[in-house]
């Protein structure tokens, strides 16, 4: 338990940490891989250069400041985090390297300002924290299927669409194929040539628990491979049937619920992937749940998973496909292939949405999500009924304003 010193001295840091957040924890990263370059093997290289992971970072220790002692009120994002952490292969031992190093950052970005009295504080709130997160890490690691990485091989590399290549991998050594809930994602590690570390990208899982394969469909990111996209060009360009990466056990609490209530599955681009597998377990599951199905996209060129879609929504009593193009074809428009033009905004969602008690799932770009989260609270969602994934660095939605 904390003092009532320590709370109160952490939590009038808040202020200063809301002003000057980005700037410490870009020190902190900066000092800490320079001391450490062997954890650049665990981070997201794309993330650090775009400043995603010094902002999430920043969010964080803002909140742990703000709600020093209400700790219970971030457990929901401390455990989205967790996953993550689990999924990376963070262990316990690395917390000690980040403590030192973030407490480093704090007393030299504030300098003067940040007494012997704000530190220690800081250091025994940190002590805390960090130890909620390796409880629930521990527990994570005991619950999943194997530890770290294990080798899987491509056994087929399918084309989904102009963009979207799918990939099945089954375990190298002959092992089972792990079980996990619609919605999951792993984390794919490559050794790329050129490159001084290991890289490392999240995928939802795109299809069905249960069958005997783990299928992840990549988007390839970019048009200069060597700026944008590392790894999924790689994977794209270079990894083909016979080929292996590794991966970590299943992992995310981005779910699919088991109830009856209404089902909308609301997607933009390739986030479409976790809507897959919530799509096809329903429909092999709980046939009579109404299902509407929104899709997002530029056109039918980069759309993916159309048949597969249809094939599975055939199975649903109650089920339809709403599909938004944002700049559809001429071939797009004479056979009919989308519902609108544009893009999903409030109006479209009002019409669409006739239960708003409903359970909302929405995937995709950042700004698709922001503005789809929005418009649903406009029309009478509750937040409990909405449910996001968002691939990287955890980062506050309501706060986000694209560049």
């Amino acid at each position: 338990m904390l003092s009532e010193q320590t709370i109160k001295i952490v939590k009038s840091t808040a202020p200063i940490l809301a002003e000057r957040g980005v700037e410490i924890t870009s020190y902190f990263y900066k000092s800490m891989f320079e001391a450490h370059p062997e954890l650049l093997n665990i981070f997201n290289h794309a993330n650090q250069k775009q400043g995603r992971q010094q902002t999430a970072l920043a969010n964080t220790v803002y909140a742990a400041a703000t709600y020093i002692d209400q700790l219970e009120v971030l457990l929901p994002a401390v455990k989205q985090i967790a996953h993550k952490h689990r999924s990376l292969n963070v262990k316990k031992e690395h917390y000690p390297i980040v403590g030192e190093f973030l407490l480093k950052a704090i007393k030299d970005v504030l300098g003067a300002a940040a007494t012997d009295e704000i530190i220690n504080a800081w250091a025994e709130a940190y002590g805390v924290i960090s130890q909620v997160f390796i409880d629930i890490e521990e527990e994570m690691y005991n619950q999943a299927n194997w530890e770290g990485f294990k080798a899987f091989k491509v056994m087929k590399k399918e084309e989904e669409s102009s963009l979207i290549t799918s990939f099945y991998l089954q375990p190298s050594d002959g092992s089972n194929v792990p079980t996990y809930q619609p919605g999951q994602y792993i984390t794919v590690r490559l050794s790329v040539e050129g490159e001084q570390y290991l890289l490392n990208r999240q995928y939802s899982l795109s299809d069905a628990p249960g069958n005997k394969y783990l299928r992840i469909s990549v988007k390839k990111e970019g048009e200069n491979p060597t700026t944008l996209g590392k790894v999924s060009n790689y994977l794209h360009d270079h990894i083909g049937e016979g080929d292996e990466i590794e991966v970590t056990a299943p992992a995310g609490d981005f779910v699919l619920d088991t109830t009856d209530a209404p089902l909308y599955l609301i997607s933009g681009g390739v986030g479409i992937t976790p809507m897959m597998s919530m799509l096809k377990r329903t429909a092999d599951e709980q046939k009579d749940r109404p299902v509407t199905f929104i899709h997002a996209a530029k056109n039918s060129d980069v759309q993916a998973f159309n048949e597969e879609v249809d094939e599975a929504l055939s199975k649903l009593s109650q089920a339809r496909k709403y599909l938004i193009f944002e700049n559809p074809s001429e071939a797009d428009r004479e056979n009919n292939r989308f519902d609108a033009e544009g893009f999903l905004d409030e109006e479209k969602l009002k019409a669409l949405v006739t239960d708003t008690n409903a359970s909302f799932y929405v995937c995709g770009p950042v700004a698709f999500m922001k503005n789809t989260i929005e418009n649903l609270a406009n029309i009478g969602v509750k937040e409990e009924n909405i449910h996001f994934e968002f691939f990287g660095p955890s980062i506050n939605l309501k706060e986000y304003q694209p560049a």
